[in-house]
């Protein structure tokens, strides 16, 4: 999955190669909508990801300059994570996903309300969305 491996020319095989793999999604997911990640955060998460997974998929997207580190505020430990350009441009990516699945599965409620101002005003969301990713 690093970048110097590609399958294809194909634009979806070579974009599937560097986030096309459940982890990396959820990984883009919980930096889109929480903005910023420590390693815990990432753990934390209801799909339970394993360490050496997470830690392979963090390398493979800051490779990828997809996701960045930056210094924690409050411990010389941790890093913070967070998206960068590249990555925010993943967006629209996962507006789609989560479109098709309210259409055929159950959804949180705070996805219904995120959706339904999607719905309204997809590219004013999208552009609002971006802005606050970026600061």
């Amino acid at each position: 999955m690093k970048k110097s491996k590609k399958r294809s020319n194909c634009p979806v095989s070579s974009s599937l190669d560097v986030w096309g793999d459940k982890w990396s999604l959820l990984i883009v997911r919980d930096l889109m909508f929480k903005k910023e990640c420590t390693y815990g955060d990432f753990l934390k998460s209801d799909e339970k990801i394993a360490t050496n997974i997470l830690a392979s998929r963090l390398q493979v997207l800051e490779e990828n300059k997809i996701i960045e580190k930056l210094d924690h505020p409050d411990s010389k430990a941790k890093v913070l994570y967070k998206l960068t350009r590249k990555g925010i441009d993943l967006l629209p990516l996962m507006i789609e996903i989560n479109l098709w699945a309210e259409k055929y599965y159950p959804i949180p409620e705070d996805r219904k309300a995120l959706l339904k101002e999607v719905k309204k005003d997809r590219d004013g969301f999208i552009k609002v969305w971006t802005q606050r990713l970026e600061s």
